[in-house]
C-alpha cells in the first residue's frame, strides 16, 4: 500500500480543518463533533456527549502542545510534530477511539455494523470506497459487523509513527470507485 503515518497524518489534519483555511482551530473541532455526532443514528445522549468531549479534548490538547504563540490555531507542522509523538498524544488517541466507537455500537452488543461505521467515516469526511476497504480490512463478520476492539486498536495504530502496513493506510490509498 505504501501509506506512511505522515500521509494518514496529512488526510487527518485536511479532514478536521473544516473550513479549509490551513490550519486547524477550536471551531473546526466543534463542527466535526457536530458532524459526527448527527450520523451516529441510535445513540445515546451519553455516548453523543462523550463524542462532543473526545473532540473538546482533542482540540485542548492541541492548542496546549502546541500553539506557542497563543493564536488559537495549530498549523499542519505543529500538528504532525505531536500526534506523530505517542508519549505526548496517546491518551488523547485512546480516548477518541473509545467514544467513536462507543457512538458505532449503540446496542452495546460490542460489535459495529458496516451502515453506522460508514455514516461515522463518512461524517469525518473519508471517501466511501476508502471507508469499504478499511472495514473489509478489520475483517467483518459474516453478518458484516466488526468487533469494537478492533476497530478501537485501528484508530490507535492509525496515529503511530511505527506503523506500516496498517488496516488504517486504506483511508490514504487511492481506492478505485
Amino acid at each position: 500500500m505504501g501509506a506512511t503515518a505522515a500521509d494518514r497524518i496529512k488526510l487527518v489534519f485536511t479532514l478536521f480543518d473544516v473550513d479549509g483555511n490551513g490550519y486547524l482551530e477550536e471551531r473546526d473541532f466543534a463542527a466535526m463533533a457536530d458532524r459526527v455526532v448527527r450520523a451516529a443514528e441510535g445513540s445515546g445522549g451519553a455516548a453523543k456527549r462523550a463524542m462532543e468531549a473526545a473532540f473538546q479534548r482533542y482540540w485542548t490538547t492541541l492548542e496546549r502542545e502546541l500553539d506557542a504563540n497563543h493564536d488559537g490555531r495549530v498549523s499542519y507542522e505543529e500538528y504532525a510534530a505531536c500526534v506523530l509523538s505517542p508519549e505526548r498524544f496517546d491518551g488523547t488517541v485512546t480516548e477518541f477511539a473509545k467514544t467513536l466507537t462507543a457512538l458505532g455500537d449503540p446496542d452495546g452488543d460490542g460489535m459495529i455494523e458496516r451502515p453506522l461505521f460508514a455514516a461515522l467515516m463518512t461524517a469525518i469526511g473519508f471517501d466511501r470506497p476508502n471507508i469499504d476497504a478499511l472495514f473489509d480490512a478489520l475483517a467483518p463478520s459474516a453478518g458484516d459487523r466488526v468487533r469494537v476492539p478492533v476497530w478501537a486498536a485501528a484508530i490507535k495504530d492509525y496515529y503511530r509513527p511505527d506503523k506500516v502496513g496498517i488496516a488504517g493506510d486504506h483511508l490514504v490509498a487511492n481506492v478505485a470507485g
